[in-house]
């Protein structure tokens, strides 16, 4: 049986921070490191954004999708699927990946920067988007408290092979058990140099993001990748 190999949870220099590699060198280092696909889900403007905050709002959104656009122009001339996402912070650190919706949702919504997480997911799910929830039990400086949201997320990640330790995976994985939440798993990379080697296996391709809706909540993800293994 043919088997994919792809990264959910992929940051960008142009749009992130923490992330020291650009998108273009995102996908040349996937290739290399024989992924089918990854998901740029570059830190919003309430996490570690890169983008200047005095812009207008159009204008950081066209900058923070710079990261995702660079690695889609590259990936396209590779052969690696390259598919959009974000990753939100909610107040108090926690972090939920987004899916599913795109640049003119994010300039038409500046108003997703002032409303609760549980109103933000509700946004999202109106407009067609869905949300896993990264590495919920993550305990770093910047994360003040845990955020859980059963109900309201879509799917929970539960090997985060970057930032995470094993513990934090075991307690994710334990929740997402809890509530019935189907696992999903991504690197968090940040740097090509030292690719944390995550993400998922399907049997089957994922060509556009509405593909990794439906093996997610099918629960057709073969495996859940982490390097420690």
């Amino acid at each position: 049986m043919k088997s994919f190999k792809y990264d959910t949870h992929v940051h960008t220099s142009e749009a992130s921070g923490c992330a020291v590699t650009t998108g273009a060198e995102m996908a040349d280092a996937y290739k290399a490191k024989g992924y089918d696909g990854i998901i740029i889900t570059d830190h919003f403007f309430n996490g570690n954004s890169a983008v200047p905050r005095e812009l207008p709002w159009e204008e950081r959104i066209d900058l923070f999708c710079r990261g995702y656009e660079n690695a889609k122009k590259r990936g396209d001339e590779i052969g690696l699927t390259v598919l959009f996402g974000w990753e939100y912070t909610c107040t108090g650190g926690s972090d939920f990946l987004t899916y599913g919706l795109d640049k003119q949702w994010l300039k038409a919504h500046p108003e997703m920067m002032d409303i609760e997480i549980w109103e933000y997911a509700a946004l999202v799910h109106e407009s067609g988007g869905f949300i896993v929830h990264a590495h919920p039990f993550r305990i770093w400086d910047y994360i003040k408290k845990l955020t859980l949201i059963p109900n309201d997320v879509d799917a929970v990640e539960a090997i985060n092979s970057g930032g995470n330790l094993p513990e934090h995976n075991i307690r994710a994985t334990w929740y997402a058990e809890s509530y019935g939440l189907p696992m999903t798993a991504g690197s968090d990379s940040h740097n090509a140099n030292d690719l944390p080697g995550g993400g998922i296996i399907t049997d089957t391709e994922i060509k556009a993001i509405g593909d990794y809706y439906d093996v997610l909540v099918n629960r057709r993800i073969i495996e859940l990748l982490d390097r420690r293994k």
